[in-house]
């Protein structure tokens, strides 16, 4: 009767066992694949200024979001040929353009030091290629040439098939000069 028993226990365990494992991955396989358009879309998150305890604003991080549907968003450091190359307009794949707003007009402002940044390849492994994060800048806020206290920043990128995406634009920010 023991031998009966533990074998009724032990069998029952294991379609237990089964039962459990095939309905986890019955859930985890109808998992559906996200898909997003090979052209890059980008969102605004947040812009903080940093503190640098001398009473004025000089830099800030934006944080923006990103989605890629064939993931071939950044470059590597060795992308330095065409149309990669120094003094090409796609050496960068982040584009920002700096603006103040003077006398209620925001009019862009070229600083003596780009914003523009190099995005680092972040193309995932494997057969889908869709992509999404979030990508965070330092940037200078502070033109100490100007008088105006109020800017704001456009922000575009591009992936390396050159597609570019949609602009965005932060919110007002107030910079103590």
């Amino acid at each position: 009767m023991y031998f009966y028993n533990t074998f009724i226990m032990k069998a029952l365990s294991k379609i237990l066992f089964i039962l459990i494992f095939s309905i986890s991955a019955l859930l985890f396989s109808c998992k559906e694949k996200v898909e997003y358009p090979i052209i890059p879309y980008i969102e605004y998150v947040n812009f903080l200024k940093i503190d640098n305890l001398q009473n004025f604003d000089d830099k800030g991080i934006l944080k923006f979001s990103f989605t890629d549907g064939d993931g071939d968003i950044g470059l590597a450091p060795s992308d330095t040929l065409y149309p990669y190359n120094t003094g090409s307009q796609w050496y960068y794949n982040l584009f920002i353009t700096y603006y103040e707003k003077q006398k209620g007009t925001y009019v862009a402002v070229e600083l003596p030091m780009t914003n523009n940044s190099r995005i680092p390849v972040v193309t995932p492994h494997g057969v889908n290629k869709s992509i999404k994060g979030d990508v965070e800048i330092e940037l200078n806020i502070n033109n100490y040439n100007s008088p105006y206290d109020t800017i704001c920043f456009d922000v575009q990128i591009a992936d390396r098939s050159l597609n570019l995406s949609n602009t965005i634009r932060t919110p007002d920010i107030i910079i103590k000069k």
